[in-house]
């Protein structure tokens, strides 16, 4: 798991979402193409969300980082958009 630390290097919202995404297991990379993509876990997504709740990054209020989560997941897939249909 990564630190508080690390988080707050994140220089943006949209990085400290994807930070938390990645950290609560949310989203994975496309291993071959590098396409951050949805898992679709509900469980995860709840801990991102819950975190965002209760641990903004600074600057940013409960409301703002919540909905950095929720733009970030609005504007992924769970395919990547380079791999070939199989």
């Amino acid at each position: 798991m990564t630190t508080t630390m690390q988080r707050t290097k994140a220089r943006t919202l949209r990085g400290w979402a994807i930070s938390v995404l990645d950290e609560a297991g949310a989203i994975r990379e496309c291993e071959e193409h590098c396409w951050i993509r949805d898992r679709a876990d509900p469980h995860a997504r709840k801990r991102a969300f819950d975190f965002a709740r209760s641990d903004p990054p600074s600057g940013a209020t409960a409301a703002e980082a919540v909905a950095a989560l929720d733009d970030l997941l609005s504007e992924m897939g769970d395919v990547c958009p380079e791999c070939l249909p199989e």
